[in-house]
């Protein structure tokens, strides 16, 4: 029986329905609302099957396909019942795999019913192979095979290809020995030729105006995944003062003591890929290029009291200086033969994770056993994955997501690290609003209490008289909080008002509000590790060898205490409820939420964003999964940002 293929409109839909009602069991069709969101989709392809009968064209199947970078997945594929057996499901998984080939797709991958032998059995003989199994994917004991065909041909081994492009090549001056020089105009008219490359855009127009070409060439870069200097998240941001003040507060610093013999009240700097003319200068312009990644740029700053950013220009070559030809010449060279630039990727992963570490922090929130297993997840969830540090800000467009695995602080760079990457529209753990949220003791505390999460006995401290009224009916001994503690540090007992009043005369040094709460000692406190609104892992912290914290950092060695990891399954469920509520007010990335019993009572104590994930500890239960658990989130965010629409529902087709 020879079938015809057309697209499918949205007034198939009750077909649609009658076709997965009449194919598939009850628990595996496929509901109206995710057929329609399929229909509406344009990353989704959905096409009916229909042969001639009686000089008339009936309906005998259907297929639907997801459009991945790389990877075709068919969601689902039907044929009526009467017509089985008579190769109509052989002829559309044929034209799938002519789709794929034509289009340059590397894989086609579905999900089927690993107890029905006969199916799988089916697509084995067209070459598919089983490459995982997912557990529960229909429902309870009712799991999956997730089923692969690589299409050989298409599987070629894609190195990064680096070029630079320019308004005329052939009136440009400099050399570009490690990058292609091509025009803008090639670049943003030949989308066959450019759109399938895997690039490295340097975007060396002179102009980024809106609507100039050199603007369209980092847009359509953005458009294309092209790994894109400057991007247009960058050329926004750099028009907007209230974004550079905001992204060059951590800079203060270092402006006020680099120009600190600058006699004028107006200066101004030229930085090229980083570098400056002025060696003293170089350490700043290094800072502000990670900050603003154009590759050519001016900074005017004014000083008016202190040295503030005034405004920032971005610089075409043929404004730039006759003078510093040869240096702009030797910072391009260097810039452009780093060997970050040139990594070789033996594998032909899907997307590149950075994670951001600290080499150097005592405790960080997971050890190196942790980041191996992090590194082992996300290759095998299909990533390319490099530790960055604190100087690669300026390397985040070069990436898909951002794992921050170093104490996260709002007042300094991990903070402007998720900023950044969220700007330039990058998968974020920690996103920079949990990091805003969970940083401050006193919006936790407002936004608990406000949505009925039970919390201890909390007072918020003021520096003004106010607070007499309120230490004067305070219960001893009381905990005091600076509103952005971390790792019990900032958190002090006291046992008296007189030592009260000593304490927050330095306290009120640092900010002008303070949490008191009541003290509530407990053996341990539960920590609920919550990714995605679903728990993760669950422990036991117990206090640090008499003290009465989780961490003593008086204490010679480690300071933590005792930890005892909990299977999900054993965890109380009015612990669990708690921790998912008072996590889903922060957002719906990766916490830890801390929480005490006293009395039979379940309070929060916090709710942690850059929770410790640590070999031998937080994994102990769930072991590799959890690793695979927080990979494969970041991947499914990723997949979402680019194709929201399918991910209106999960029903299994």
């Amino acid at each position: 029986m020879q079938i015809q293929l057309r697209r499918s409109l949205l007034t198939d839909l009750d077909l649609l329905l009658n076709l997965e009602k009449d194919a598939f069991p009850i628990w595996q069709q496929s509901s109206r609302r995710v057929l329609r969101t399929s229909l509406r989709s344009a990353a989704q392809h959905v096409f009916i099957a229909e042969c001639e009968m009686d000089g008339k064209l009936q309906p005998v199947g259907y297929f639907c396909v997801h459009l991945y970078k790389r990877t075709i997945r068919i969601y689902s594929i039907a044929v009526y019942t009467r017509y089985k057996q008579q190769g109509i499901g052989s002829q559309l998984l044929s034209y799938i795999f002519n789709y794929t080939r034509s289009k340059g797709y590397e894989r086609v991958t579905l999900e089927a019913d690993s107890f029905n032998s006969k199916l799988i059995s089916w697509y084995q003989s067209f070459g598919f192979q089983i490459i995982d199994t997912l557990i529960d994917y229909y429902g309870e004991d009712m799991p999956a095979f997730r089923m692969e065909l690589v299409i050989e041909e298409n599987r070629i081994k894609k190195s990064v290809s680096y070029v630079v492009v320019v308004n005329d090549p052939d009136e440009w001056r400099l050399t570009t020995n490690n990058a292609r020089l091509i025009s803008a105009t090639d670049y943003v008219s030949d989308h066959e030729a450019y759109s399938k490359q895997n690039l490295r855009v340097f975007n060396l127009c002179y102009s980024y105006k809106y609507q100039s070409m050199g603007y369209y060439v980092s847009l359509l870069a953005n458009a294309r995944e092209h790994k894109v200097i400057p991007s247009v998240a960058t050329l926004r941001d750099t028009k907007d003062q209230r974004i550079i003040h905001a992204l060059a507060d951590d800079l203060k610093e270092w402006i006020q003591r680099t120009l600190l013999k600058v006699e004028e009240e107006h200066f101004q700097l030229n930085i090229y890929f980083g570098e400056c003319r002025i060696p003293a200068m170089n350490k700043m312009a290094q800072k502000m290029f990670q900050l603003f990644e154009l590759p050519f740029f001016t900074v005017h700053l004014v000083k008016n009291g202190e040295w503030r950013i005034h405004k920032i220009d971005a610089l075409s070559l043929k404004k730039t200086p006759p003078q510093d030809f040869e240096f702009i010449q030797e910072s391009t060279d260097k810039f452009l033969s780093q060997q970050r630039f040139h990594r070789a990727k033996m594998k032909n992963y899907e997307y590149d994770l950075a994670i951001l570490v600290n080499t150097e922090e005592v405790n960080p929130p997971s050890d190196k056993n942790a980041l191996q297993l992090f590194k082992k997840a996300a290759n095998e969830t299909g990533f390319y994955v490099e530790e960055i540090n604190k100087k690669d800000q300026n390397r985040l467009s070069e990436f898909d997501a951002l794992f921050i695995r170093e104490t996260t602080n709002v007042n300094n760079y991990t903070y402007q690290f998720s900023r950044k990457a969220y700007a330039e529209g990058l998968v974020v753990i920690d996103d920079p609003w949990s990091v805003l949220k969970c940083s401050n003791k006193i919006y936790l505390h407002e936004r608990l209490r406000n949505n009925g999460i039970p919390v201890p006995e909390t007072f918020i401290l003021y520096k003004s008289k106010k607070n007499d009224k309120r230490i004067s009916s305070l219960t001893y001994p009381v905990i005091l909080k600076q509103p952005d503690s971390a790792f019990s540090l900032g958190v002090l007992k006291v046992e008296n008002e007189s030592e009260l009043k000593q304490e927050l005369k330095k306290l009120f040094q640092i900010s002008d509000l303070i949490v008191a709460q009541e003290f509530s000692p407990t053996d341990f406190d539960w920590r609920i590790g919550v990714l995605d609104n679903q728990p993760l892992f669950a422990c036991k912290y117990y206090m640090s060898s008499g003290h009465w914290q989780i961490y003593n950092w008086n204490k010679e060695g480690d300071p933590s205490g005792e930890s005892e990891t909990i299977a999900i399954s054993e965890v109380p469920k009015k612990v669990l409820s708690t921790a998912l509520k008072a996590a889903s007010l922060m957002g719906d990335g990766l916490y830890g939420v801390d929480l005490k019993e006293i009395n039979g009572r379940i309070v929060v104590i916090e709710v942690n964003d850059n929770p410790n994930i640590d070999h031998g500890i937080e994994d102990l239960v769930e072991g590799f999964d959890l690793y695979l658990k927080v990979m494969r989130f970041i991947k499914t965010r990723i997949e979402m940002g680019r194709n929201i629409a399918r991910f209106v529902s999960s029903d299994a087709g």
